[in-house]
């Protein structure tokens, strides 16, 4: 068989992403051929350019355009950094299974607090700002501890963890995933639960992406039947909504069995002081998933609509 190019982002992180699909289609098929190739995003190119400006394509589009040219064969995202939608000859070929979906509070390395029973948050609201890259995030922290401030971050995982140990944050707010994939280990982090901070859609979970005229068959051994579902009823929902990036919307869905269990974040921007969300679950069978997505996007819709508050 020819060569396998397989595109990726030339971050630390998402090439060790990429290396956990390589490794196993390696091992199980040492005929392939398989090359790593890297490149740079707009993300990567842009590094002051705020999240919440730039569109679904900020860290994937360049990787999708080499792959629609065929300049590479395949390519491994992040899923929470795909657009809801993607082009059906650019579809999603295979999710492997989910790692960690919880964002994580980081301290500093100098400063964790040795006394396990103080409020976290308390001790942080006299601190620097909390390093946070989206208003997903943000809002979410507002409503646990209100008298918190964040202030943006953006580069790579090592380089936003070098400016807080350097003083210039009170402590990050990052998926769990990553520094789980990168063997970071540090004192003092702390995972939000589900009831403090839904996470993004896909947030944990890896995509590989291909051509839709091309035959991938050496991919099955990659996925993973509970992820893609999970999966799928969260980028429903999102899609559903309508939203993209220009309101801050969250999803995480859990498969028990024969049940589906679906939560759902929802925050229409408005020029209203602060930032109202508005967050409900929903749960049935399997088999309905994306109907009860689309029914709990729809509820969320009708509360920001309907109602004056949220949260």
């Amino acid at each position: 068989m020819h060569e396998i190019r397989i595109g990726s982002r030339e971050s630390v992180l998402a090439i060790a992403q990429t290396r956990l699909i390589m490794d196993p289609l390696a091992r199980a098929y040492p005929e392939l051929s398989l090359r790593l190739v890297t490149m740079k995003t707009e993300g990567d190119l842009k590094p002051d350019l705020p999240l919440g400006s730039a569109g679904k394509a900020f860290f994937t589009g360049t990787l999708e355009r080499a792959l629609a040219s065929g300049e590479i064969d395949l390519c491994v995202h992040s899923l929470k950094d795909m657009a809801e939608t993607q082009p059906e000859d650019l579809p999603i070929l295979a999710i492997p299974k989910r790692g960690s979906p919880w964002d994580m509070l980081v301290l500093p390395q100098d400063s964790v607090q040795d006394n396990p029973e103080t409020n976290i948050f308390t001790a942080l609201e006299s601190a620097l700002p909390i390093g946070c890259s989206s208003l997903r995030r943000h809002i979410q922290l507002q409503a646990i501890a209100p008298r918190l401030r964040s202030a943006p971050i953006r580069g790579n995982v090592p380089t936003r963890l070098s400016k807080l140990d350097n003083g210039q944050y009170g402590a990050l707010i990052l998926a769990a995933a990553g520094l789980e994939r990168l063997g970071i280990t540090r004192r003092g982090v702390r995972l939000f639960s589900l009831q403090e901070m839904i996470p993004a859609a896909g947030q944990g979970a890896l995509a590989v992406q291909g051509r839709s005229d091309w035959g991938y068959p050496f991919l099955d051994i990659l996925r993973d039947a509970v992820s893609e579902e999970e999966a799928l009823a969260e980028r429903t929902f999102i899609r559903t909504l309508g939203c993209g990036c220009s309101s801050p919307a969250a999803a995480y869905a859990q498969i028990l069995g024969q049940e589906i269990l679906i939560t759902g974040m929802y925050a229409p921007m408005t020029k209203a002081e602060g930032f109202p969300f508005y967050r409900e679950e929903i749960s049935g069978e399997r088999g309905h998933a994306l109907l009860l997505a689309e029914e709990l996007a729809r509820r969320l819709i009708l509360a920001a609509t309907s109602g004056p508050n949220g949260g």
